[in-house]
């Protein structure tokens, strides 16, 4: 048996509480997921998990021996890392997520660019809202938009993120332009589900206005309210990353240019300084150079 895979794959099942999302996060069968567990059990003569209709859960010795796998896996990826960067090579598997419009509009190609520089890595992007453990979901980097990241986790800016009303010409010409933020409220607006669903902020020079709108449709993701907007849905505040190439092409206007939403900060955030490997170093530092010279 490889214990080295056994002790992954029974990690990783103790990580998603499932054989089947194990087995196809790990890229392998159900059975050979079974059958790695059920060698680890045989090695050290107990039982690691318990099995119901619903989910795997650990035992009180298979909470003891994930603590001791853990350590050995990260001590084995230590000596890969050391082995695979003494001929400057970078190697292995990185996990990231992002939301879905930062990932489709900028993250995608980033991505391909850095793997095009190290053939030998490979990368999986899981991308979504959803707020995960890194450490239980075994990502490796996240990349998020925020003005206050998790303060557990350490965080390293890689762009700031400014933010534009926008409207389709033909949503405009039915329901006129707003000319104050608090004309917004006798408008349809569209809603971010996560980010200022029904409350909007604005600046201007040393004006500060806070308005209540109504948003009728709300998405959990801005690329869905973008292009909700593109239909003359109504008004949404969009990142300029995804709303700048619509703009310039004249199939969505700016909506009260002169006020300004708070900007946020698009962050890379990972659990800890400490054993960070050579490739999350290395993408980190493509990242931040790579967006410090962004055209959006």
């Amino acid at each position: 048996m490889d214990r080295v895979t056994a002790m992954q794959v029974f990690a990783d099942v103790a990580a998603s509480g499932s054989f089947s999302a194990s087995a196809e996060r790990l890229e392998m069968s159900r059975a050979m997921v079974t059958r790695y567990v059920a060698e680890m059990e045989q090695w050290l003569g107990v039982r690691l998990l318990q099995r119901t209709t619903r989910r795997v859960t650990l035992t009180d010795a298979g909470e003891q021996a994930l603590r001791r796998c853990q350590q050995l896996l990260a001590l084995v990826a230590e000596v890969e890392d050391e082995v695979a960067t003494a001929d400057g090579s970078l190697r292995g598997q990185l996990r990231l997520t992002s939301s879905m419009s930062f990932g489709h509009a900028h993250l995608a190609a980033a991505i391909a660019e850095f793997l095009a520089q190290h053939p030998q890595l490979k990368i999986d992007l899981n991308v979504g809202d959803a707020t995960l453990n890194l450490v239980e979901a075994r990502i490796d980097l996240a990349i998020r938009i925020s003005s206050e990241p998790d303060p557990a986790l350490i965080a390293r800016p890689l762009a700031v993120c400014d933010s534009v009303l926008v409207a389709s010409p033909g949503y405009l010409a039915a329901a006129g332009t707003p000319q104050t933020p608090a004309e917004l409220a006798g408008h349809r607006c569209l809603g971010h589900s996560n980010v200022g669903r029904s409350s909007w902020r604005f600046q201007r020079g040393e004006q500060s206005e806070t308005v209540n709108v109504a948003t009728r449709f709300t998405a959990n993701d801005a690329t869905v309210l973008l292009h909700a907007a593109l239909a003359d849905g109504g008004i949404s505040l969009q990142p300029t990353y995804l709303a700048t190439p619509w703009l310039q092409r004249g199939e969505l206007l700016a909506v009260l240019p002169a006020w300004q939403p708070p900007p946020m900060t698009i962050y890379a955030l990972y659990p800890s300084r400490r054993h960070l490997s050579p490739a999350v170093r290395a993408l980190l530092d493509f990242l931040v150079a790579r967006f410090a010279t962004r055209r959006w």
